[in-house]
């Protein structure tokens, strides 16, 4: 008796569960009254002024009566009355119309426009329409066709404002998606340019496209990635840092193991090398994985120039990160412990520049440093028109005033402008960053071990650096693992000719290029014989 309780229970328990399974089932699924499915569209977008309902009649007698819902603002008005109205209008006295056919023939004899499907429950049909797509529903159907009439006011194509170049292309991302993968297809035109979409978001579903070129790209990182995105359970994406910090490989570092960046021509150059873009709709970044630390380094612009220019700029990218990184710290380590490294007349004058300052030399480091980041933050949060010249005259009026008034040296005045100016050169701002943040760190160690404190800690960083992924490929590749083969473009560029190899552990094809590429022009005895030759020719 008590297992038959039991077992009654348990029946008991599942039967609501059932009962409830079967209504939402039949919540789900359309209606087929015309007047039905209208008032339930108002009552699931909450009667928004922005719902628009065209309301006409089809059929041979106009029997049959039909709606087209969309959203005012996100769909292309011109398209909706030149493909889809006009369309239905004029052929809507066909003899075979009626409530059995009627989306069929509308979808493949009527409706002019390209891409069209059909919605048979709630979900589908809100997020078609949310997304920007027309309805058109018919009295007595119970399912609509879903019409792309995706459009709306976006932002023109501009130049890059964040990485800017002298040479290549001025174009960069706007912040629809749309636009942004047709200008990467009008770079890469082939087949093997495969692109998969989602959406991510319970609440806002944006779409988030993930493009590769097949036979380049390690199917491998493109699983991993799929995966990655997949796994992502949150209620809105707004821009791509979100999806960044929730497939990166580790968070509790300060350096970027994703790169991004808006111009399409980074993008495309990144693909042939064997990596994944991933883009996010609403923003104009668009993410690359896996990342190298020292592909922030380099710039588009270096695969424009001459190998030895490139070469030259790229060095000096590397040296003034590492400027950024250790100047004012160097300067603290040496006026606290190391005076004897420093020649007689500079330690003296550097000692009567401090005489009248009440502060060691730490204090004084981080006060200038904390100061300057609060102008250069300030000036970008300011409007442009006087962001620019609240940030010089704020640094240039505080910094004479901190020195006449005794609280700073000259000398560290001039070691942290120094010190900005350099952490502007590196082209990626992630990377750049980072420096801002690790260089404090440097400067207690060296307030506290002088020279010793700044090797311990670089060398800790090293060693941060060295255990980091990316997707699974280590971060300080091709230099730690080394592999020689694929430092033709990391701290040097070689010439195009000599880079033949894709960059291992990260493109399944290595071959780039064929044999033989190397520039061979003629000799100039034999242009000149030549020139002779058809000179006397002509005469003749």
């Amino acid at each position: 008796m008590p297992s038959f309780f039991k077992n009654q229970k348990s029946k008991n328990k599942l039967q609501p569960q059932a009962n409830q399974t079967s209504s939402e089932q039949a919540a789900s699924s359309l209606k087929n009254l015309l007047s039905e499915n209208l008032t339930l569209i108002k009552e699931k977008t909450g009667n928004s002024s922005d719902i628009v309902i065209r309301h006409f009649k089809l059929g041979v007698n106009n029997s049959l009566a039909a709606a087209i819902v969309y959203i005012e603002g996100i769909v292309d008005n011109q398209a909706i009355q030149d493909y889809l109205l006009q369309s239905l209008m004029k052929d809507n006295q066909k003899n075979d119309l009626n409530d059995q056919n009627a989306l069929e023939l509308i979808s493949e004899d009527i409706v002019t426009i390209g891409n069209v499907s059909f919605a048979d429950n709630w979900d589908d049909l809100l997020s078609s329409l949310m997304s920007g797509d027309s309805l058109l529903i018919v009295d007595g159907i119970n399912r609509v066709l879903s019409v792309s009439t995706q459009g709306g006011e976006k932002r023109a194509i501009a130049e890059s404002t964040t990485e800017m170049v002298v040479r290549g292309p001025k174009g960069a991302f706007t912040e629809s998606i749309g636009t942004n993968l047709a200008m990467v297809r009008r770079i890469i035109k082939t087949p093997d340019l495969w692109l998969e979409s989602m959406k991510i978001g319970r609440v806002t579903k944006t779409d988030v496209t993930v493009m590769y070129i097949h036979g380049i790209a390690n199917d491998k990182v493109v699983k991993e990635i799929r995966k990655r995105l997949k796994n992502i359970d949150i209620d809105s994406i707004l821009e791509s840092g979100y999806v960044e910090q929730l497939i990166e490989d580790q968070t509790v570092t300060p350096f970027p193991t994703i790169y991004n960046t808006e111009r399409p021509d980074v993008v495309a150059g990144n693909l042939l090398e064997g990596r994944i873009a991933i883009f996010v709709d609403g923003t104009p970044f668009v993410l690359i994985a896996p990342a190298l630390f020292i592909q922030f380094f380099q710039s588009a612009e270096d695969y424009y120039a001459r190998f030895d220019i490139a070469t030259s700029i790229r060095l000096l990218r590397v040296f003034m990160f590492m400027i950024s990184l250790i100047a004012p710290a160097t300067y603290v380590a040496v006026t606290t412990f190391h005076q004897e490294m420093v020649p007689t007349t500079l330690i003296v004058a550097l000692a009567a520049q401090r005489e009248s300052v009440p502060f060691p030399a730490f204090v004084e480091a981080f006060f200038m440093e904390v100061t300057f980041e609060i102008l250069r933050e300030a000036g970008i949060r300011l409007p442009k028109a006087i962001g620019s010249a609240v940030s010089i005259v704020g640094a240039l009026v505080i910094g004479q005033a901190a020195v006449q008034a005794g609280i700073v040296s000259p000398a560290m005045v001039i070691i942290v402008s120094i010190t900005a100016i350099a952490s502007f050169a590196t082209p990626s701002f992630d990377m750049a960053i980072s420096a801002r943040l690790i260089r404090f760190l440097f400067i207690l160690g060296a307030a506290t071990f002088g020279f010793y404190g700044i090797i311990l800690i670089l060398l800790m960083g090293v060693g941060h650096l060295c255990s980091l992924r990316s997707f699974g490929v280590p971060y300080m590749t091709p230099l730690a693992p080394f592999i020689p083969a694929s430092n033709e473009d990391t701290l040097i560029r070689l010439p195009w000719w000599t880079m033949r190899r894709r960059p291992k552990l990260i493109s399944d094809n290595k071959v780039r290029q064929s044999k033989h590429q190397k520039p061979e022009p003629p000799s100039s005895r034999g242009m000149i014989n030549q020139e002779m030759e058809e000179d006397d020719q002509n005469e003749t």
